[in-house]
């Protein structure tokens, strides 16, 4: 009971916003670990302190699958603090890991409410050359760091950035690719090389760490590349557990496809840049772009846009009869993000506003400087989007529906949101991530509806399955 209160026990402050004023004030929440989150922490601080003082070489901790929407967030916090105030690890530096910004983003944010669990504020790196100054310390601290940052500018090896045993890494969604030490042949303007996963100049930068892994889907039997880095499984809590508990909220499915003549060139085509995309970033699509001309010529063609927003429209507002929420769009590219949310509005005018702060729908997604003038309305700076993350979170705010491409898909967490609308072919680990916004438990949500557009029913069954 000591260590429940003393470890597994954090106030977190959320921002709400008052409905008369408009003004946004912030609230203190209580939180206290559940069953599986204090076990799995126990289990975990035990695996690393035989990682720590291993005499083998073996630095792996293990990895923890707690299901998507189970608190796996705070469960990294509850593990933090205990290592970091653990005796036995000699004031440890914790390195927490991501791989994508917003991730970073949203983690930190989390930690950043835990300051007094972990007796220390945490650090966000801002570049490579940050990451190297915080690691080069003698000892303690919480960084922040996307693994993109130790990449090598050039060559094959990273410079070791510390020797000290007692560095602990932390993962976040560990079962990513990104993470493996897998080496591959790409051609340069020089000739052939080989580039490593950046699992491997990870540890060319920090040698002697210790590596735990926290994922909200479970590892496939066909990936080597995590276990590999991270160890076995330490604990593990699965969608029915979690459903069983009352942790999480059941998801139904609901097919309504809107079909698309094509030719066999055309479909194979279209097929083809499916596969290529269907797992990219926003900035890896940017650096692609004739990639998605097909995509956009047919799954965006205003024809079919105007079917699936008719379609939306209806099908929310009768959702909205038997359970008011919220609800998340997912398009395929950023110009289908921009022409859906186009018809949506010229069916229902009144729900568009170019106020960021008014409105009931908006477009969240990245921007660039020579984008089109159509993306230029939704173009929104970091804060911006953290004040409209705030609002879609507040489940008295009048911002209902969002639609992305890529962003708030991993984890964000916006309990009144009960439907996910998918126009965008998604598969494994990245789908399992992306239906899950809608499993949060909110009042007396009887479930997240999943609806298809686009054709996700055989990949969602896949996903489950593994």
């Amino acid at each position: 009971m000591v260590e429940l209160i003393r470890y597994c026990t954090v106030f977190e402050q959320e921002e709400k916003k008052d409905e008369k004023t408009g003004l946004i004030f912030q609230t203190k929440i209580k939180k206290v670990a559940t069953y599986h989150q204090y076990y799995s922490v126990q289990k975990a601080v035990e695996q690393t302190l035989r990682a720590t003082h291993s005499k083998d070489g073996d630095r792996k901790i293990g990895v923890i699958w707690h299901t998507q929407g189970s608190g796996k967030s705070l469960s990294m916090v509850f593990y933090s603090g205990q290592i970091i105030t653990h005796p036995q690890m000699g004031n440890p530096t914790i390195v927490m890991l991501t791989d994508r910004n917003d991730l970073d983003d949203q983690l930190f944010g989390t930690f950043g409410n835990c300051v007094g669990l972990l007796r220390q504020t945490p650090v966000q790196a801002n570049n490579r050359e940050h990451i190297k100054e915080l690691l080069k310390v003698s000892g303690g601290g919480v960084i922040f760091t996307t693994i993109q940052k130790f990449s090598p500018k050039e060559g094959n090896v990273y410079e070791t950035l510390s020797d000290r045993t007692n560095i602990v890494v932390v993962a976040d969604e560990a079962h990513r690719s990104q993470y493996g030490f897998t080496g591959r042949v790409v051609e340069t303007e020089e000739g052939s090389e080989i580039r490593y996963g950046n699992a491997k100049y990870l540890r060319d930068a920090l040698p002697n760490a210790s590596y735990i892994g926290f994922t909200g889907t479970p590892i496939e039997k066909e990936d080597k590349s995590t276990p590999a880095v991270f160890g076995d499984y330490i604990d593990v809590y699965d969608i029915k557990q979690a459903v069983d508990d009352g942790a999480t909220v059941p998801i139904s499915y609901e097919s309504r496809l809107v079909k698309i003549k094509l030719d066999k060139k055309t479909a194979k085509a279209l097929d083809d840049e499916i596969n290529d995309i269907a797992d990219a970033t926003e900035e890896q699509l940017e650096k692609a772009k004739k990639k998605t001309a097909t995509i956009d010529a047919v799954v965006g063609h205003p024809d079919r846009l105007k079917d699936v927003a008719k379609d939306i429209v209806m099908h929310f507002e009768a959702r909205q009869e038997v359970f008011e929420g919220k609800a998340m769009i997912v398009g395929m590219t950023r110009n289908i993000c921009v022409h859906l949310y186009n018809e949506i509005v010229a069916l229902k005018p009144e729900w568009h506003n170019d106020d960021l702060d008014k409105g009931m729908i908006k477009v969240i997604m990245t921007s660039s400087s020579d984008d089109p003038e159509l993306f230029q309305p939704h173009h929104t700076s970091k804060q911006q989007r953290k004040d409209l993350a705030t609002r879609m979170k507040d489940s008295n705010d009048k911002l209902k529906l969002v639609i992305v491409r890529d962003m708030w898909l991993t984890g964000f967490d916006a309990p009144s949101t009960h439907t996910m609308y998918v126009d965008k072919k998604m598969q494994g680990h990245n789908l399992m991530q992306a239906i899950a916004r809608v499993n949060r438990v909110y009042k007396d949500k009887p479930g997240g509806l999943v609806v298809d557009y686009i054709g996700i029913g055989q990949d969602l069954r896949n996903a489950m399955a593994t």
